[in-house]
């Protein structure tokens, strides 16, 4: 079968493609026949060697699928690796039926990227309506479903985006205010001012001196979640800062809701329905990628050329 392999760990050009033997099912596993593979920031962690785990090579990448089992049901899966492939095994715990009403391109949305914003903002964050939220990234894959998740819980959304284009779609979106990212200068001052005071709850995925400009902007007894470092620098905080301040700073990682699938599934669910109902609309990269366009898809994310939900066609 056909699969993207890393052999070692570098840039975009590590990522090749190969015919591998297909892979066959351990117990408590299922073979997938892999319609569309997301691509997501981890996996160009993954490909750098920076992933949270060690990575045995060769490799393939990919956290997320979106297929269909032997007896023909269409479902996602989460993973860890496995999925720019034509087939892959996952875990049975972590393989959920997606309904017919929505397209296999919303259910790749939806899956990896829509369960870590439904979880960032409903379950840790636990957003009220009113609150100052602000969301990094907001015409990224994360981005685009935590502005109208956030919007939708009420809260006035502030959005941060590096272009003219990606901000106006984060207006279009549901975001009150708007914010360009693509200078740190003064970034902090220009969040508050566009936000009306300080930030009550905040997503922080992009590290550095980012990561200091979201806490500089956070409200006293504000909270922020962390669940990435796309410039490759962790942020830090003195406990100090956060005794003076009751602020509250978590990390997140989806693979660690891995083992509770009845939760992972209760949140698609609940995502499938408002995808359903058009609450939320899955925004997808112009650019249709297939396996043998991995290298350039993860050229265009690193680059900051893509727009939400980025995927490869595995299928015919």
């Amino acid at each position: 079968m056909r699969a993207v392999v890393i052999n070692r760990f570098g840039g975009p050009e590590v990522l090749e493609m190969a015919e591998v033997p297909a892979p066959r099912p351990a117990p408590g596993q299922q073979r997938i026949d892999v319609a569309l593979a997301g691509v997501n920031y981890a996996d160009t962690a993954v490909r750098r060697d920076a992933y949270p785990v060690p990575i045995q090579l060769p490799f393939t990448p990919g956290n997320e699928v979106m297929g269909a089992l032997p007896d023909g049901r269409r479902v996602v899966a989460l993973s860890r690796g496995g999925g720019y492939a034509s087939q892959t095994v996952v875990n049975s715990q972590t393989i959920f039926d997606v309904p017919d009403s929505v397209s296999d391109a919303d259910a790749v949305a939806l899956t990896l990227q829509g369960a870590t914003a439904f979880h960032l903002l409903y379950d840790n964050l636990q957003i009220q309506p009113g609150e100052r939220v602000l969301i990094p990234a907001a015409a990224g894959g994360v981005g685009t479903l935590s502005v109208q998740l956030a919007a939708n819980r009420g809260a006035r959304v502030i959005a941060m985006a590096s272009t003219p284009e990606k901000r106006a779609l984060a207006m279009a979106l549901g975001a009150h205010a708007v914010v360009d990212s693509s200078s740190v200068e003064a970034l902090s001052e220009r969040v508050e001012e566009a936000a009306g005071g300080p930030i009550h709850a905040a997503l922080e995925m992009t590290g550095g001196p980012v990561f200091q400009a979201t806490l500089d902007a956070l409200a006293v007894h504000g909270r922020m979640v962390v669940y990435g470092a796309a410039a490759g620098e962790y942020g830090t905080v003195p406990v100090s800062h956060l005794l003076a301040t009751s602020q509250s700073i978590s990390g997140f990682w989806l693979p660690t809701l891995y083992s509770n699938p009845s939760y992972m599934r209760a949140i698609l669910g609940s995502l499938f329905l408002a995808c359903e109902a058009g609450d939320i609309k899955p925004v997808h990269h112009s650019t249709a990628y297939r396996l043998e366009d991995a290298r350039q898809a993860h050229e265009d994310l690193a680059a900051r050329r893509t727009i939400g939900k980025v995927a490869l066609i595995a299928g015919p």
